[in-house]
């Protein structure tokens, strides 16, 4: 079960980077949150963001998330297809998906939840969000291009994953009714792995090829965040499953240390919003 908060007069959001394994960081953000009674009222994810964000906007609790996590390989993702738009299918990670979400339906779920994918043919983001299958929206969201064949929607459109055009989706969380953004990158801090490993194979040289763009393309989405959580892994291989408990802890101490600000920045929000609405009053 989802822990229960105290209410608040405000909309916190998050907003869920893209980042393949580094997206297991968001488990330990998460967690220092909830133990620091940080209310989350809406979540938007892409890619890797996507699979936590709607996990736990579904309802599964911390530690089955975590379990998730550990589990999690690439075999459960994808397997091999004919094709000429891709070397694999990722169609087994919403089978994955379907099997344990214990709601597969926005419009079921107890939190407001957005997926982002792009639409190949227009470069534009797809949000998928309020109604449709929450396993589809998550295998879209993380369709990397020319890995994985890109997805048809119900309106024929092909999906690739959201990273290329918001790979931290600010705008998308702002637009589920967020009054404070909080926004979890986990690409642009540590010491980002650029070893000449990464190009080993095909898979590496396609994730590192996307943290260049999504590292460009990022930027204005976390200037329209309220605050940024950023923690430290990216000396992790994107496409290095099995390190989960490190990545769990390094999102846990970038979260637990930005609280009291989290803490500070509700409280001045709050303060704003009460004499908004004592000025509103006295007109």
């Amino acid at each position: 079960m989802i822990i229960k908060m105290p209410s608040s007069p405000l909309k916190i959001g998050l907003a869920l980077s893209g980042g393949a394994v580094r997206g297991l960081a968001h488990v330990g953000v998460l967690r220092a949150l909830a133990e620091n009674n940080i209310p989350i009222d809406c979540i938007a994810g892409t890619s890797a963001g996507s699979i936590v964000g709607g996990a736990y906007a579904a309802g599964m609790s911390l530690d089955e998330i975590a379990e998730f996590g550990r589990k999690l390989r690439w075999r459960h993702i994808g397997r091999v297809t004919v094709s000429r738009l891709g070397f694999k299918t990722n169609e087994r990670l919403e089978h994955y998906m379907r099997a344990r979400l214990p709601i597969t339906k926005f419009e079921d779920l107890p939190i407001p939840f957005a997926a982002v994918a792009t639409d190949l043919k227009t470069n534009t983001a797809v949000v998928m969000k309020e109604q449709g299958d929450i396993p589809f929206a998550i295998r879209a969201s993380c369709t990397i291009p020319g890995w994985y064949v890109p997805v048809r929607d119900g309106q024929g459109r092909q999906l690739v994953d959201g990273g290329l055009v918001a790979v931290v989706p600010s705008v998308v969380t702002r637009s589920l009714g967020a009054d404070i953004v909080i926004a979890v990158d986990v690409n642009s801090v540590g010491a980002t792995f650029m070893g000449s490993s990464s190009s080993s194979s095909v898979i590496g040289v396609l994730l590192q090829s996307m943290m260049v763009v999504q590292q460009t393309a990022s930027a204005r989405q976390l200037e329209l965040s309220d605050f940024v959580i950023s923690p430290r892994v990216g000396h992790f291989r994107w496409d290095k499953m099995g390190r989960a408990e490190e990545l769990f802890a390094a999102g846990y101490e970038a979260a637990l240390l930005s609280i009291p600000k989290i803490r500070e920045l509700i409280d001045s929000a709050g303060r704003k919003e009460v004499q908004r609405e004592e000025m509103l009053a006295q007109a």
